[in-house]
């Protein structure tokens, strides 16, 4: 399963979070989807008050890798 279109274009948190959200859609429905819903929300809850733009860049570069890795899994 390839990653949705578009990954390149989200610079920002709330772009990656709906990006992530379209992500999991493409998941077969049921407890791997919902586990897969929860982590997303958890992560971004802890790391919500991350202010440093390097890091939320790092950040962004990561989760979009790993959405990959899960897609493709």
């Amino acid at each position: 399963m390839a990653p949705l279109p578009g990954a390149e274009l989200v610079r920002g948190s709330v772009q990656l979070y709906r990006y992530l959200l379209r992500c999991c859609r493409r998941l077969p429905p049921g407890p791997v989807r919902q586990h897969y819903r929860h982590a997303i929300r958890q992560s971004f809850k802890v790391h919500a008050d991350e202010d440093d733009p390097v890091r939320i860049q790092q950040i962004i570069k990561r989760a979009i890798e790993d959405a990959d890795w899960v897609m493709n899994k």
